[in-house]
């Protein structure tokens, strides 16, 4: 009996193994668009270079690019906004929904007519593919949402199973230049759902095609010593480089957005302008920001934290990231702050922070501190709204009140929080005080 359980569970194992392989022995479906390279196809390539890497970055789709699936119907349905990348979690992470303008490989595409080829490992009735494009003044650095995309093709099919290769020309707009997403949405016919794959392009476009990138967003310090000043912006679409001026004089162009320029002298105040520069030429208005380095005798202080971002929410968390700081002494710690709240410390690039309200926003920044107590300047700030909670029938969800306007709970009175059932065991009023929440005031709710 046992060899027989054993033979069943290397059986099982063995088969598993099977079915996350791409290429000879490929899984019993489904299918990622190959050409270009989307995202998380891009991560299974990634995976022959450093796996751990790649594991880390893109999550569980290095090893199933073709398992991107979630319910059809976009943009009425589908995956929500901020995991359109991952299909809704569809692997168990969500770590394709990072997003800002530097972190995914860009595959290199023109305006006009541009062919896309989906690899079907296994192929399906087939209602018809869709193609979406961000919008020319979308956000590179926030998570993509439904409002971010527009219709940019469709090939319907007659309900038949589609060829294991299916390749369809697609018009990119004359207006999209720079850093663009497209989504591309393989709908079944004879299931509920559909297939979702993001990929991350460089488009080029005709010279004759006046587009004027904006001016850049948020420019802000991101150190700065008695020599040095570094500074950073939000990154944007349409833009190829960006110019940096220094009291009226071109000192450089970078094509990520931020800028080191050195060779300062000490406790002298410089007026910096940014101008994004378009594919074609184009030059942005100009943004400007004034600095003042530091005395000579004055301490360093670390690079500030970039690119916070959130790894995922639930209703009553969120996971944070950011890139290191660095210092000439070392990082001791990260601090985060929640609402201009100190809420923790870490020695890691990530913090879960937890204990949160449903369906409230949270604004964060992250500061540095070395080794020998210098703090850095914030990182970019990140607002971010945790998930509706678990809505429980019959049942009064338990919520924040407020000075103007205070919730009355009355005792015996049921009231959820989190996915679970309190009972009110005296009669208050809340003005907006959390530690009040159920599960942090025993003298007022008592679990189910």
């Amino acid at each position: 009996m046992k060899k027989q359980i054993l033979g069943t569970i290397l059986c099982s194992s063995i088969l598993f193994g099977a079915s996350l392989v791409i290429g000879g022995n490929e899984a019993s479906a489904h299918g990622y668009v190959q050409s270009p390279i989307s995202r998380g196809y891009q991560g299974h390539l990634d995976r022959n270079t450093n796996w751990n890497a790649a594991f880390q970055k893109y999550g569980a789709v290095i090893n199933e690019p073709q398992s991107l699936e979630a319910p059809k119907g976009f943009p009425a349905a589908g995956p929500a906004d901020g995991q359109i990348a991952s299909a809704g979690g569809s692997l168990g992470d969500f770590n394709l929904d990072q997003q800002n303008s530097t972190m995914w490989t860009k595959q290199s595409i023109s305006q006009g007519a541009n062919v896309f080829t989906w690899r079907f490992t296994a192929s399906h009735a087939t209602s018809k593919w869709h193609y979406y494009m961000t919008k020319a003044d979308w956000n590179p650095n926030d998570k993509l949402d439904r409002d971010d995309f527009e219709l940019i093709g469709t090939i319907n099919h007659n309900g038949t199973t589609g060829s294991t290769n299916p390749s369809h020309s697609i018009n990119i707009p004359s207006d999209r230049l720079g850093y663009h997403v497209v989504l591309a949405v393989w709908d079944v016919a004879d299931t509920v759902n559909a297939f979702y794959n993001v990929i991350d392009l460089n488009v080029t476009g005709d010279s004759t095609i006046p587009v004027k990138p904006e001016a850049p967003q948020n420019v802000r310090v991101q150190n700065v010593t008695s020599s040095t000043v570094n500074l950073t912006w939000n990154g944007q679409a349409n833009a190829a480089s960006y110019n940096v001026y220094r009291d009226g004089k071109l000192v450089g162009t970078s094509v990520d957005p931020e800028f080191s320029d050195k060779d300062l002298t000490a406790e002298t105040t410089y007026t910096y302008e940014i101008e994004a520069v378009s594919q074609t030429g184009i030059k942005s208005d100009k943004t400007a920001i004034s600095v003042t380095t530091t005395a000579i005798s004055a301490e360093e202080k670390p690079t500030a934290p970039k690119n916070l971002h959130s790894m995922g929410e639930t209703s009553s968390s969120v996971s944070l990231m950011w890139g290191a700081s660095t210092h000439t002494q070392g990082i001791k710690q990260y601090d985060i702050y929640r609402n201009g709240q100190l809420v923790g410390s870490t020695s890691e690039t990530s913090y879960m922070d937890e204990n949160l309200i449903a369906n409230t926003t949270y604004s964060y920044v992250v500061r540095a501190i070395s080794t020998n107590g210098e703090v850095s300047y914030a990182s970019n700030t990140l607002n971010v709204t945790t998930k509706q909670g678990e809505i429980i029938e019959g049942v009064r969800e338990w919520k924040l009140g407020s000075m103007s306007s205070p919730e009355l709970y009355t005792a015996n009175e049921e009231v959820s929080y989190k996915g679970r059932v309190y009972t009110t065991l005296v009669t208050h009023f809340n003005y907006g005080d959390d530690t009040w929440a159920p599960d942090q005031a025993p003298t007022l709710f008592r679990l189910k």
